[in-house]
Formats: C-alpha cells, sequence, structure tokens
C-alpha cells in the first residue's frame, strides 16, 4: 500500500526501515477505531526498524528461557495489519501458550475495544497473578 521501506546503513550493517503510510494505518490497523484516535495515531507514527535483522540474532523461544511464565495470547479478531489465522499459526508455532483469549478488535485493540481488552487483561491478571 502506501508504506515506506528503505534500507539504512549501520556500521557495516545494512537496516531496513519502515514508515507505515496512512492508507494502510486506516484501513489495516485502525479500520475500527473513532477518527480523533487515527488522527493521534497519525501524529504519533515514526519511522521504525522492520526488525528482522534484530530477530534473526535472537535464540528462539523455549520452555527453559520462557517457559515460566504463563503466557497468554489475546486474538483481536478484526486485525488486519496481524490476520487472525497469522496470529494462531505464531499461537502454535510458539508452544508456551496456555491459553487463548479473542476479542473483536482491530490492530488497534486498547483504542477499538478498551473495555473489552481491559476486562480480558483483569481475567488474565487474576488467574494467573
Amino acid at each position: 500500500m502506501d508504506t515506506e521501506f528503505k534500507s539504512v546503513s549501520s556500521g557495516n550493517k545494512i537496516l531496513t526501515s519502515v514508515l507505515f503510510g496512512p492508507g494502510l494505518m486506516k484501513s489495516k490497523l485502525y479500520q475500527l477505531c473513532s477518527p480523533q484516535d487515527f488522527t493521534l495515531g497519525m501524529s504519533l507514527i515514526r519511522v521504525s526498524s522492520l526488525c528482522l535483522e534484530d530477530l534473526r540474532l535472537q535464540k528462539p523461544f523455549s520452555k527453559d528461557r520462557f517457559g515460566s511464565v504463563n503466557a497468554v495470547y489475546i486474538v483481536c479478531s478484526e486485525d488486519l495489519g496481524i490476520l487472525p489465522e497469522y496470529q494462531q499459526s505464531m499461537i502454535t508455532s510458539n508452544g508456551l501458550v496456555k491459553e487463548v483469549k479473542t476479542i473483536k478488535s482491530d490492530h488497534m485493540s486498547m483504542l477499538s475495544a478498551p473495555e473489552e481488552l481491559s476486562a480480558c487483561l483483569m481475567e488474565i491478571a487474576d488467574k494467573y497473578a
């Protein structure tokens, strides 16, 4: 869509930066949010690392490294930035998720479904704290 990717030199490495465009943000990330929340999001957007280079260097999640933490994944059923099918594949491939909850929200659940997200987080805290 209107996202910009650029190569950035950092020492002897070439990294990739990303800047989400307003079309992508409106249609894929903030589609259930109010116009005011979308405007706020646009005012806060910054160029970011694509993180692929950083992620390649990290050790994978494992029971030894992260298994002591109760992992709960909240699926955002209307997320068009990270589709629910891909969210499910992340849950499955992780292997450490103890529970999956689903809320009807877009990618920005804290704005599009704050009450549902808060209730979900409270349930998780009550159960696992």
